[in-house]
C-alpha cells in the first residue's frame, strides 16, 4: 500500500514541478493567437472551454490502453509502478506536451506534418503512412475491446457482431460531424463514468482486506508465469503504453491544439491528461495485482483466460463495485476505448486531409475521406484480437519514439534545453529496437542479441544528434561573434 500512494504522490507532484520546468522550456506566450482563432471553421477548428479540452484530451488517450495494458503490466509485478511514474512523467508527460504545442505553434498541423518539418521530407511520407496506418489499427482494436465487453455485459440482448456495427456507425458520426456535435456533448458525461470507476475502486482498495504488493529491491524482478519467454525488458515498456508513454497520443493532440484558445492551457490540458492517465493506470495496476491473492494468483488467472483482460476488468468492477456500481464502471471502461477510437479515425481524416489540401468544411469532403478508413479498419476486426493489439502496441511505442526525436531536434534547433527529451528518445529506442526482436511477432531472437543492437541502435542516434546539437551551438556562437 504504501509503494502505490508514493506512486501517486510522485505522479501529482510530477504535474506540480516537472510540468512546469517543460513549459518553461517551450516559452509559451499567452498573448499569441491561437488556431482556434485564426483558423476557426466550426468544424475541427473551434474555440472550447478548456474543463471540456481537458476531459476530450484525457478520454482521447485513455483508451484501453491504461486499463488492460495495466492489468497485463501487473503480470510483471510492482516494476509496474516505477514504469507508470517515471514513464508519465519524464516521458509521456514531455511528449504528449510538446506534440500538443508544437502543433499550436504550427496552425494545428497533424503530427506527421511536424515531423516532416524537423526530420526531413522522407520522414514526412514514412509518417503519413505509418501514422494512418496505427490510426485505422487503433480504431480497429476499440471497436472489438468494448463490443466484447458490451457482450459480456448484456449476455443474449446482442452478438458481438451487433455491437460492432453499433459503435462503427457512431464513430462515422464522430468522425465527420463538427467536434462540438457529438465529442464535445458526450465526452463529460462519459469522463465522469471513467473517473468514478477509478475512484471507486481505489477507496475500495483502501477499505478491503487487500494487500497491495510492495516495491522493493527483491520484488524488482520477473514474476510473470514463464519469465524467460517474456523478458521484464522490454516487454513491459510496450504492454503498460498508454499509462506511461504513447504515441497515439501525440495524433490526438493536434486535435485539441486546434480548440485552445490560449497557449497556456497546454500544461494542464496536455501534460495533465497524461500525469491523469498514469493515475488510472497506477489505479488498474494495483488492483490487479491484488485482487486475486497475489501477482501470482493474477498470473494463474490470466493464463487461464488466454490473456482476456476484459474477463479480469469485469469480474474486478462487478465485485468490488456491486451490481450498479459494476456497471458504471464497465460503461467507464467500454467508453474509455470508444472515445479513443472514434477520435483515432478522426485524426486519420485530419491527416489526410493535410496532407491532401481537403476542405474540411464541406460533409461530402470527410466523408470521401473517411469511408476508405472505415472499411480498412472493419476489415481489421475479422482478423484475431490478440494479433492486432501486439503490434498496435510495438507500433504505438515505435511512434512515440519518432515523435520524442522531433520534439529533440525542434529544441536543438530552437537553442533551448533538449536534455528534456533527448534522454527518453534515446531509452525508447532501446526498448522498440529490443522488443521487435526478441517479441513473437517480431523476429523471436534471443535477448543477447536484441539488447546489444537495441543499446546500439539507441547510441548511433545520441552521438549523431549530439554532434548535430554541437554543430549548431557553434554556429550561434559565430554568428553571435
Amino acid at each position: 500500500m504504501i509503494s502505490f500512494c508514493l506512486s501517486v504522490i510522485a505522479l501529482l507532484l510530477g504535474y506540480f514541478f516537472y510540468s512546469k520546468f517543460v513549459e518553461r522550456i517551450f516559452e509559451v506566450d499567452p498573448n499569441r493567437p491561437t488556431p482556434a482563432v485564426t483558423m476557426r471553421d466550426d468544424v475541427d477548428y473551434l474555440p472550447m472551454p478548456q474543463w471540456k479540452i481537458f476531459l476530450i484530451q484525457f478520454l482521447n488517450i485513455a483508451g484501453l490502453g491504461p486499463i488492460f495494458g495495466a492489468v497485463a503490466g501487473a503480470m510483471w509485478g510492482p516494476s509496474a509502478f516505477l514504469w507508470i511514474v517515471l514513464g508519465s512523467i519524464f516521458a509521456g508527460g514531455v511528449h504528449d506536451y510538446f506534440s500538443g504545442m508544437l502543433s499550436i505553434k504550427h496552425k494545428g498541423e497533424s503530427i506527421t506534418e511536424i515531423t516532416g518539418r524537423y526530420l526531413g521530407d522522407g520522414m514526412k511520407q514514412f509518417m503519413r503512412a505509418f501514422t494512418i496506418i496505427l490510426m485505422i489499427m487503433v480504431g480497429a482494436v476499440f471497436i472489438m475491446g468494448p463490443a466484447k465487453i458490451l457482450n459480456d455485459m448484456t449476455g443474449d440482448i446482442a452478438t458481438v457482431t451487433t455491437w460492432v456495427w453499433c459503435i462503427l456507425v457512431y464513430y462515422i458520426l464522430s468522425t465527420v460531424l463538427p467536434i462540438d456535435k457529438l465529442i464535445g456533448k458526450l465526452y463529460p458525461l462519459f469522463g465522469v463514468a471513467l473517473l468514478f470507476m477509478a475512484f471507486g475502486l481505489m477507496i475500495v482498495l483502501f477499505k478491503g482486506d487487500y494487500v497491495i504488493p510492495e516495491l522493493t529491491m527483491a520484488s524488482l524482478t520477473n514474476m510473470r508465469t514463464h519469465p524467460e519467454s517474456f523478458p521484464l525488458f522490454p516487454m513491459l515498456f510496450v504492454t503498460i503504453a498508454c499509462g506511461a508513454i504513447s504515441g497515439f497520443h501525440a495524433s490526438q493532440s493536434p486535435m485539441m491544439a486546434r480548440c485552445m484558445t490560449n497557449e497556456k492551457q497546454g500544461r494542464s490540458i496536455f501534460y495533465g491528461a497524461m500525469i491523469t492517465e498514469g493515475v488510472l493506470a497506477l489505479i488498474w495496476a494495483a488492483v490487479s495485482m491484488s485482487f486475486f491473492g497475489g501477482i501470482r494468483e493474477l498470473n494463474d488467472t490470466m493464463v487461464a483466460q488466454q490473456g482476456n483482460a476484459a474477463y479480469v476488468v469485469n469480474v474486478i468492477s462487478n465485485t468490488m463495485l456491486g451490481k450498479i456500481g459494476g456497471v458504471l464502471a464497465l460503461l467507464g471502461v467500454v467508453a474509455a476505448p470508444i472515445t479513443s477510437g472514434d477520435t483515432a479515425f478522426r485524426s486519420a481524416r485530419l491527416i489526410v486531409a493535410d496532407f491532401t489540401k481537403s476542405n474540411q468544411s464541406k460533409i461530402l469532403n470527410r466523408l470521401l475521406i473517411s469511408l476508405p478508413l472505415f472499411v480498412v479498419g472493419f476489415g481489421l476486426t475479422l482478423i484475431d484480437f490478440g494479433i492486432v493489439w501486439r503490434y498496435f502496441a510495438w507500433t504505438n511505442q515505435t511512434l512515440a519514439t519518432i515523435v520524442l526525436w522531433t520534439v529533440t531536434v525542434y529544441l536543438i534547433n530552437e537553442h533551448k534545453f533538449y536534455w528534456v527529451s533527448l534522454v527518453p528518445a534515446t531509452f525508447m529506442t532501446v526498448v522498440v529496437v529490443s522488443y521487435i526482436l526478441v517479441a513473437p511477432e517480431g523476429f523471436s531472437l534471443s535477448t543477447d542479441i536484441a539488447y546489444p543492437t537495441g543499446i546500439g541502435v539507441a547510441l548511433m542516434l545520441l552521438i549523431v544528434t549530439l554532434i548535430k546539437a554541437n554543430r549548431i551551438k557553434n554556429q550561434k556562437l559565430e554568428y553571435a561573434g
